[in-house]
């Protein structure tokens, strides 16, 4: 008998010794392209050498799951990523800061991502984790616990591996350390002897960070303090990055402080102006579990330079500036950074693109000074486009001549510190 079509790969499917789950999956792939039955079958028989994680990025904007898909290596090396699925939900965890069992919800939801990713079989052995960045941070520690605890009980009765430290508050140096660890590792520059890496620029909602392999010595000595420096252990080697979190920095977090209204009272009844928005836009606004009236300044002016006054406030003398930033050092920024990029129309919103630190200056100045005549997409895309660069130019001290490299996604994967906090999980990079 001549065996041909979906027969045929049942037939191969089964001598690699695949199971009844997967050998249907197949199948589905093999409906949907011909060219997705290369990567199954290139797949090792020995299906122990695949292995899957679930890590979850409670974030202040949104939480999210990330399912990585990973086959062994042969060498004593780092695996190879072979897929990623990912999905988020907005708002974030803290904003059910006093309905902590609505967080629960959330992750829960979350949790059928990984249900339909991860074959049934592998549940068991499959380690899900979630780490809580700034949102969680910036909560009273009473109220952060209390989401914790439910993420913790979704967790214990889902049927994947729950390890020791599951649940828990990621500082904000780690993050910095392991975004650094997942663009390197997804630009092929994490391997032994490595001489060229590239830097990390991330700006979530709550914190932003910035983290680099220098080349010159004195970056490492001129720090303001030693919290500045980390080390993490690979390969017999010791990488020593500049990195450092700025809780409070984040965007929303900085459009609070640019309207004043970082930890004011009086919320009901108070309405925070600025020159940075429309002059007459008035409206609420909501981060965290709190919510804000916030308006233009219909008596005053707006613009980019009243605006660019207001920002600088927020990062002059609070943002250290490294030395010599331009030492060689490629630098990949992500998070808000990308989107407001493509809020903007500066790039594009698939592929990214590269953009000197002057052309969101530009940009900026011709959102904040037509904002009367031409309503920007997002109120706030001033304010945006002005605290960013404010942030790189008199913050962090880059150049207008500096290319930034934008992106969303490397090889596909998301650009974030979930990954690299995957492969220390699995790896033990002993960060200190």
């Amino acid at each position: 008998m001549k065996l041909t079509g979906p027969l045929l790969l049942l037939v191969l499917l089964a001598v690699a010794g695949l199971s009844r789950a997967q050998v249907k999956t197949s199948l589905l792939d093999l409906t949907n392209s011909i060219g997705s039955i290369l990567p199954a079958l290139s797949r090792p028989a020995n299906h122990s050498r695949i292995f899957y994680a679930v890590m979850f990025d409670a974030g202040s904007t949104g939480t999210r799951i990330h399912v990585y898909t990973f086959i062994n290596s042969d060498s004593a090396g780092l695996p190879v990523l072979d897929n990623e699925m990912f999905h988020s939900i907005k708002p974030g965890l803290s904003a059910y800061a006093d309905s902590p069992e609505m967080a629960g919800h959330t992750v829960r939801m979350l949790l059928k991502v990984a249900k339909k990713t991860v074959p049934r079989l592998e549940w068991k052995r499959t380690p899900v984790i979630l780490r809580a960045t700034a949102g969680l941070r910036l909560l009273s520690p009473d109220k952060a616990q209390a989401l914790l605890q439910q993420v913790q009980h979704v967790f214990d009765e889902s049927p994947f591996l729950v390890p020791d430290d599951s649940v828990s508050i990621m500082n904000g140096t780690n993050e910095g350390i392991l975004a650094w660890i997942s663009v390197n590792f997804l630009t092929g520059h994490l391997k032994a002897q490595t001489q060229t890496t590239v830097g990390i620029l991330d700006l979530g909602g709550g914190s932003t960070q910035i983290t680099f392999l220098p080349k010159l010595r004195k970056t490492i000595e001129s720090v303001p303090v030693a919290d500045y420096v980390a080390r993490f252990d690979i390969f017999n080697s010791t990488f020593e990055l500049y990195t450092h979190s700025y809780l409070g920095h984040g965007l929303m977090a900085a459009r609070l402080a640019t309207l004043g209204a970082l930890g004011a009272e009086g919320l009901e009844w108070r309405v925070f102006k600025s020159s940075c928005l429309p002059k007459k836009f008035r409206d609420e606004w909501s981060f965290g579990d709190l919510t804000y009236q916030v308006s233009g300044d219909p008596d005053g002016y707006a613009g980019y330079k009243l605006c660019y006054q207001e920002v600088l406030k927020v990062v002059k003398g609070i943002i250290h500036q490294p030395y010599q930033l331009q030492d060689s050092n490629v630098f990949y920024a992500f998070s808000y950074y990308f989107d407001r990029a493509v809020d903007a129309g500066l790039i594009d919103g698939v592929q990214g693109g590269k953009l000197e630190v002057r052309d969101i200056k530009k940009r900026a100045k011709e959102v904040c000074n037509k904002m009367t005549k031409y309503p920007p997409i997002s109120s706030f895309l001033c304010m945006d486009l002005t605290y960013i660069t404010c942030l790189l130019k008199d913050g962090f001290g880059f150049k207008e001549s500096t290319v930034l490299q934008l992106t969303k996604k490397v090889n596909n994967v998301e650009s974030s510190w979930a990954l690299g906090a995957t492969l220390d999980h699995f790896h033990n990079l002993k960060i200190h």
